[in-house]
């Protein structure tokens, strides 16, 4: 059985989001019952970011999976072992949620050698980056994953990157103080582009999938 760990950084569990991160586990699932899928929902449970313990660097006995111990523990050491990363993000402040970002600060520094500067995870795999975001393709202020995005090209392998774009804020417009935005023009912006975002995740899931058990 081949696995893949979705990591979904948004808090809410209905939205474009999860919505996108559910249609690829579709796609994943869909290619083989050897896929096995599971999503990890970061606003669920109670972790912290990097301690600065320095016990992954110990001489003697250097980790590059975090050592440190909270609930996402068992996920990291989940991930060490898995065959396909996916991680999705909502843009806030042009930037990934605080909770996206100290997970991957767990992640990535077990990884960093201040011997050499090397990068080196304990498997390659494929990973998918996702993002959904207010902004549209000619004006948005993402930074996606940032720097995190070298770390994670470095030490698992080039990542794919799948970007939503000028989603859908609320349900209801009218229950907001949100006169900045015309809500016809996002409607038929998302009547344009939704489903054609969610198929691109499936079909993302799918080239995932087949990668892994080609390989």
């Amino acid at each position: 059985m081949k696995k893949i760990i979705i990591i979904d950084g948004g808090p809410r569990k209905a939205m474009n989001t999860a919505q996108m991160l559910k249609r690829f586990a579709e796609g994943a699932m869909s290619v083989s019952e050897q896929i096995e899928v599971k999503t990890v929902r970061l606003y669920e449970l109670d972790y912290k970011g990097c301690m600065s313990c320095m016990a992954c660097k110990i001489k003697g006995r250097a980790s590059n999976v975090c050592k440190f111990k909270d609930a996402l523990t068992p996920v990291l050491e989940e991930i060490a072992q898995a065959d396909g990363l996916v991680m999705g993000s909502p843009i806030y402040f042009g930037d990934v949620t605080g909770q996206m970002r100290t997970f991957l600060e767990r992640l990535a520094f077990p990884w960093l050698s201040y011997n050499d500067y090397s990068m080196t995870a304990p498997k390659k795999m494929p990973v998918v980056l996702m993002e959904t975001m207010n902004g549209t393709p000619d004006r948005n202020n993402s930074q996606g994953y940032g720097s995190m995005e070298y770390c994670i090209a470095t030490a698992l392998g080039q990542p794919e990157r799948l970007i939503a774009y000028n989603t859908y804020q609320v349900k209801d417009y009218n229950r907001f103080e949100l006169a900045g935005f015309s809500e016809e023009a996002k409607r038929q912006y998302r009547d344009e582009h939704w489903e054609k975002d969610l198929q691109q995740a499936f079909d993302a899931g799918r080239h995932m999938a087949m990668g892994i058990l080609e390989s």
